[in-house]
């Protein structure tokens, strides 16, 4: 089966609303607002604008980052599209597509950031995500651990292939 990976980039309607699972796991939730803007043929001109509002969901480590996140920030995130369905109290069948997030960055277009590297953290942080299995951290960028240099284990990159920035 193929993924549904999306990429928007947009603004964040609401402030990051943090939970928690049973087990102690972060869930954050955010709206993003992502506009599109194109030349009206009709009118030279002017332009016609639409906004598409989409939920965003993230976990782990990628969650407790979104709290340094505010209503207003312009965002480029990457994930997958999930749907979800549900019955309310008056039996009417609800569904959403929602987009859960692999990925979240500032854009640097409009802003200028000041990044905080979290402390290096392993792949069965972030279980409930479904990264289980995979034998990866989710796509996470992990800082060098600290060591002497060299190659191999000790080389301050992590297991699974990828350098940090």
């Amino acid at each position: 089966m193929a993924d549904s990976t999306v990429t928007l980039v947009g603004n964040l309607t609401r402030d990051p609303e943090m939970r928690f699972t049973p087990n102690g796991t972060g869930q954050s939730q955010f709206g993003l607002a992502v506009n599109y803007r194109r030349p009206d043929r009709a009118n030279p001109g002017e332009w016609q604008e639409q906004t598409s509002f989409f939920n965003v969901i993230c976990w782990g480590s990628l969650a407790d980052n979104t709290q340094s996140l505010t209503k207003g920030t312009r965002v480029i995130v990457t994930g997958r599209l999930q749907q979800r369905s549900w019955e309310t109290e008056q039996h009417e069948k609800r569904s959403v597509v929602e987009i859960v997030a692999d990925e979240i960055g500032p854009s640097l277009r409009w802003a200028r950031v000041d990044v905080h590297r979290n402390e290096r953290r392993g792949p069965s942080d972030d279980v409930s995500r479904g990264d289980m299995g995979r034998g990866d951290n989710g796509g996470r960028a992990t800082a060098p651990a600290a060591s002497g240099g060299g190659s191999g284990g000790g080389s301050g990159y992590d297991d699974f292939g990828e350098e940090p920035f």
